[in-house]
C-alpha cells in the first residue's frame, strides 16, 4: 500500500483505516517486533513486545490503561518507528497475553489483588527489557496505565527524560456513587467471599461493543479495534471485579497522598481528553499542581481514549506529543 495512507508522523488516514493497518501498518511494525516474556511480581509472565527503529533517538515505554492491552496502540507505534523512536509494550497482568487468575473462570472479567502488583510488574519491565533498550527512555501511559506510572515515578527517580499521560486515572469516576459508598460495597463484597466476582451492573463480553457509549471519538479507529477484539478472546476484558475497583480507588489516594506527586522528578505533561466520562479531570488538575515540572493540556473533542480520536484531533494532538518527547515543546505551566 501507498504511504499516502499515512499522514506525515505515520499515523493511518481514517479513508480506509482498516485496510491500512492490517495491510501496511501491522506488517511494518511485525517486522520490526520480537515478542518476550517476563517474569512479573510474584513469578507471573507477562507478555512483552519490542519495536526497533532503525538509529533510534530513544525509546518510547508504552503502558495501556483498564481492559486494554498492547496491540490496541499499534497505531502509534507504528508512529513511533516512522519518527525514529524504538517502543516497548507489555500487557499488563490479567490483560491480554499475561498472566490472569484462573480462578476468575470469565476471561472477561478483569482483576487484582492489589493495585502495587502492577507497579512491581512495571518495575520488572524497565529493569529487564527495556534495560537494554536505547536511550533516552520516554513514557506514554494510559489511563489505569497513568495510575501505575504515576506510582512508579513517584517512587523511581530519573528513569525516563519526559512522560505523557494520556487521560490519567488519578480518579476514576464512579458513575455518581460517592467513593465512601463504592468503597464500603467492596468491602463488603471481600469480606463475603465476592472480591473476584463482577461488579453489578456490569456483563461478561459478548460480542461487538457500541461505539456511541465507547471511549473512542474516531469510528474507524474504534471499528477496527472492536473486529480485532471480537476475534482474540485474550483481548475481551470488559469490565472490573469488585476487588479491581476496591484496588483502585486505593491507587487513587496512594497517587494524591502527601508529599508523593513532590517526589516525581521528570516533565510530566497530562492530557486531559474535553469529554471523558472514564476519569475525573479535577483530579488531573491536582495531580499536575503538585508536579515540580507538569503541565496539563486539554484535548477539544477527545473522549477518554484520546488516541482514537477522528483525524483533526488525533493527528495535531500527536504530534504534539512527539514535538514534545524531541524537546520541542516545554512544560510552562497548566494551560487545561
Amino acid at each position: 500500500m501507498s504511504h499516502s495512507c499515512f499522514n506525515p508522523d505515520g499515523l493511518a488516514l481514517s479513508a480506509d483505516y482498516a485496510r491500512t493497518m492490517n495491510e501496511a501498518a501491522l506488517p511494518e511494525i511485525d517486522a520490526r517486533r520480537t515478542d518476550l516474556q517476563v517474569s512479573g511480581d510474584g513469578g507471573r509472565p507477562l507478555f512483552v513486545s519490542r519495536f526497533d527503529a532503525e538509529n533510534p533517538s530513544g525509546t518510547v515505554l508504552i503502558v495501556h490503561g483498564f481492559t486494554e492491552n498492547a496491540v490496541k496502540f499499534s497505531e502509534l507505534i507504528h508512529s513511533l518507528l516512522a519518527s525514529g523512536y524504538s517502543a516497548l509494550a507489555y500487557d499488563q497482568r490479567g490483560h491480554g497475553r499475561s498472566w490472569r487468575d484462573p480462578a476468575l473462570g470469565d476471561h472477561s472479567l478483569t482483576h487484582v489483588d492489589d493495585f502495587d502488583e502492577y507497579v512491581r510488574d512495571m518495575e520488572a519491565v524497565v529493569k529487564g527489557p527495556l534495560s537494554g533498550m536505547p536511550r533516552p527512555w520516554f513514557l506514554f501511559a494510559h489511563s489505569m496505565g497513568g495510575a501505575v506510572s504515576s506510582l512508579f515515578l513517584e517512587r523511581h527517580g530519573g528513569m525516563f527524560e519526559r512522560v505523557a499521560l494520556c487521560a490519567p486515572m488519578i480518579e476514576a469516576n464512579l458513575g455518581g456513587l460517592p467513593v465512601g459508598a463504592a468503597k464500603a460495597m467492596c468491602g463488603a463484597a471481600k469480606l463475603l467471599g465476592k472480591g473476584k466476582k463482577r461488579i453489578f451492573a456490569s456483563k461478561p463480553y459478548s460480542g461487538p461493543e457500541d461505539f456511541e457509549n465507547s471511549a473512542a471519538a474516531g469510528k474507524e479507529r474504534f471499528d477496527w479495534y472492536d473486529a480485532v477484539k471480537a476475534a482474540t478472546p485474550a483481548f475481551q476484558n470488559n469490565g472490573p471485579s469488585y476487588g479491581w475497583t476496591r484496588q483502585a480507588i486505593r491507587a487513587n489516594h496512594m497517587v494524591l497522598a502527601p508529599g508523593a506527586v513532590e517526589r516525581i522528578d521528570v516533565p510530566v505533561r497530562v492530557y486531559t481528553a474535553e469529554r471523558d466520562g472514564s476519569v475525573m479531570p479535577e483530579a488531573q488538575k491536582a495531580f499536575v499542581a503538585r508536579l515540580k515540572n507538569g503541565q496539563r493540556v486539554l484535548v477539544k473533542g477527545a473522549k477518554h481514549e484520546i488516541y482514537r480520536s477522528p483525524d483533526d484531533v488525533l493527528f495535531p494532538w500527536w504530534h504534539e506529543v512527539l514535538e514534545y518527547y524531541r524537546g520541542n515543546v516545554k512544560n510552562d505551566g497548566s494551560n487545561g
